[in-house]
């Protein structure tokens, strides 16, 4: 008959704990990780829509231009418009540049939420905003 001598039960508890152990946590890393089949939001915006961007940039920037030489602005406002356009150029370039041509969604919606702005800016400045309002209370009032 076999002995049981402590240094064996120790040695056999050991590897019955560390067998039990590694079924457990390949389940706890695979919880953490989705499959490729799950349906996730898109978390960056590539090429086209980086593209996209710069393009309604360089529209706000030409209607810049084209504002200053009907005299629709001064070119004080033209020159604070134009710095807008370039600090969100720039934003979105180094932010493309930091992630190999992608802007991750939260930054590409501020940046498409800036552009926006200006843009509202520019039509607001220009004299071509809409009103809101319909004169009841005495007045229209630019929408931006």
């Amino acid at each position: 008959m076999r002995s049981f001598t402590p240094k064996t039960t120790i040695r056999t508890a050991a590897i019955a704990a560390f067998l039990a152990a590694v079924p457990l946590a390949g389940a706890y890393a695979a919880g953490h990780h989705k499959g490729a089949l799950d349906a996730t939001d898109p978390t960056d915006f590539t090429g086209p829509r980086v593209t996209g961007l710069i393009d309604q940039l360089q529209g706000i920037r030409q209607g810049i231009v084209d504002a200053k030489q009907a005299n629709t602005i001064t070119p004080a406002v033209a020159q604070q418009l134009e710095m807008r356009v370039s600090r969100i150029t720039q934003a979105a370039e180094k932010t493309a540049a930091a992630d190999h041509g992608r802007i991750p969604a939260a930054q590409y919606h501020q940046l498409l939420h800036r552009v926006d702005n200006l843009d509202q800016r520019l039509m607001i400045d220009t004299g071509s905003g809409f009103s809101m309002g319909d004169g009841s209370d005495g007045g229209n009032y630019p929408n931006g």
